[in-house]
């Protein structure tokens, strides 16, 4: 059976926010335009910001149920802490795929050294639903340095990518997901192309936060700082114009959506009212535990 290119439906600007501790952060998702892109319920592109010695910033204390948080580091360094024990410094290329499950305080703070000698910070945090009969699992972690994050390349050498989720020209992540997801980091270079399978089940969308990328058949051009929020088929087309004068750097995200009900309210993502009244009174009463 021939691959069907997948086209876009939509493309989402991101807007500038601050988030936690003061850091701006670019968000295509949610958006006035998109609540969701199921299962992915949040993309954050933290930065590119570069601080000066003592000011750097982070997000304190914070508690999270019902979904996962992936965070993926492409400068500075980020120190993390949380209520079951676990703690660790990501440095740039690292990736935490964080299962909060039934419920964690987290902390993600500048690493002391990025505190003392400043330096600049750019990263991602995507949040990534899960399905109702996870939403009480276990926390769990799963930390991945930059050297052991799968690799791939066309032949001519014009496309790179960098496997978190997924798989891509043959090469296949190294993290356990609860379902089925995709999540690539893919540098192309003018005149590149690329060409992935993608399952057509899955929702999918690319964000583009370097250059200008063009997506699908007939090559429909998304910016920088814009995602593309793509239609059906089993194939996806990457190309960068060889008249362009810089590489395109974009995030390719796909999932089995669950399309289930979403009762959600900051930090917590649950599937009915009822449930997230509980994890706010489970909050409360310091079942979800505290950062020692």
């Amino acid at each position: 059976m021939q691959n069907t290119s997948r086209g876009i439906k939509n493309i989402i600007t991101a807007h500038r926010q601050t988030e936690g501790g003061g850091f701006v952060v670019r968000r295509p998702l949610p958006s006035g335009e998109l609540d969701q892109l199921d299962p992915f319920l949040l993309i954050d592109e933290m930065g590119p910001v570069t601080y000066a010695p003592g000011k750097a910033v982070g997000a304190p204390d914070h508690p999270h149920r019902g979904f996962e948080t992936v965070t993926y580091l492409l400068q500075g360094e980020m120190e993390h802490k949380d209520s079951v024990g676990h703690q660790g410094v990501l440095k740039p290329g690292d990736v935490q795929w964080m299962t909060a499950g039934a419920g964690v305080i987290h902390s993600e703070m500048p690493s002391p050294a990025m505190l003392d000698q400043g330096g600049s910070m750019h990263g991602f945090q995507i949040w990534v639903n899960l399905p109702a009969r996870l939403k009480m699992t276990s926390p769990r972690y799963q930390e991945v340095t930059q050297t052991n994050i799968p690799t791939a390349i066309t032949p001519d050498g014009l496309a790179h990518v960098r496997i978190i989720a997924g798989r891509a020209l043959g090469a296949e992540a190294i993290i356990d997901t609860h379902t089925s997801i995709v999540y690539h980091d893919w540098t192309i270079q003018p005149g590149g192309k690329a060409s992935i399978e993608i399952s057509s089940d899955h929702n999918v969308g690319v964000y583009v936060f370097s250059g200008k990328l063009l997506i699908g058949k007939d090559q429909q051009e998304v910016e920088d700082g814009q995602l593309a929020v793509l239609g059906t088929g089993t194939a996806l087309h990457l190309t960068v114009d060889s008249q362009e004068p810089t590489a395109a750097r974009c995030l390719v995200l796909g999932g089995i959506p669950h399309r289930e009900p979403i009762a959600r309210y900051g930090p917590f993502v649950m599937n009915t009212k009822e449930e997230l009244q509980q994890a706010f009174s489970d909050y409360r009463s310091g079942q979800m535990g505290k950062i020692v």
